[in-house]
């Protein structure tokens, strides 16, 4: 029998290992490496990663509960698959949500707080894609513009439905999309108008233009789905 010492050791590598694999996972989630509807194979996933299945099974029962898996019985476990019906729905929710968000930020965000957006958005625009206008996607909740936002809120009830609740799926959304070029120039543009709404410390500036910035997203996603099927293309998948 090990000793105590040991046994921590064991239960803080097997830990470490878990989170790993979830991050590993969810990046191919996200990145559409593994597509929306497909088919997990715990055996080529595990071979892939390089871990036994114990691991994988626990990152696998994360992700279920953040929505990005989906279990179906006597079929096994399958990418969430998504439509733009459903991007359309959830942005409408969103911009409702994050508005009211940003409403409260801009009471409740202290200087430091602000200091730590306007370091943030200074960073985004230093990124190649940003610049070209290739792209605009934020990959972490520490990267995120619209996560600090929501946080500095002080409203728990928000913050969950955002960034527990529905976090995840619209990162998915937000990185597809964000393949739409067009954009990323204006978005970013956008992110520092919200920012100087909530120095200005004015709820109805801050979340005009918060629900400003998320409708003309979703008017941008529904003129480009309306322009290739104009041209004659499918439907790009979520």
């Amino acid at each position: 029998m090990g000793t105590m010492s040991e046994l921590l050791n064991s239960r803080v590598k097997a830990k470490s290992l878990v989170d790993t694999v979830t991050e590993r996972l969810e990046a191919a989630i996200i990145s559409g490496e593994l597509a929306p509807g497909s088919r997990l194979s715990e055996q080529r996933l595990a071979i892939s990663f390089g871990v036994s299945r114990g691991p994988l099974r626990e990152a696998i029962r994360r992700l279920e509960g953040r929505q990005l898996l989906q279990r179906t019985a006597n079929i096994g476990v399958h990418v969430t698959k998504l439509s733009w019906r459903d991007l359309t729905d959830l942005m409408l929710v969103r911009e409702a949500l994050e508005g009211m968000a940003c409403r409260l930020a801009a009471e409740m965000m202290n200087p430091a707080e602000l200091a730590e957006l306007d370091q943030l958005l200074a960073e985004h625009g230093q990124l190649q894609d940003v610049q070209t206008g290739t792209g605009y996607y934020q990959q972490t909740r520490d990267f995120d513009f619209h996560f600090k936002i929501v946080t500095a809120s002080r409203n728990e009830r928000l913050i969950q439905m955002l960034c527990a609740d529905m976090y995840d799926l619209l990162r998915i959304y937000r990185y597809r999309s964000s393949t739409f070029g067009g954009r990323a120039k204006a978005a970013y543009e956008e992110h520092r108008m919200i920012l100087e709404a909530l120095r200005s410390r004015d709820p109805d500036l801050s979340e005009t233009a918060m629900r400003a910035h998320i409708r003309n997203s979703r008017l941008h996603i529904v003129k480009r789905l309306e322009e290739l099927e104009a041209s004659g293309n499918s439907q790009p998948a979520l």
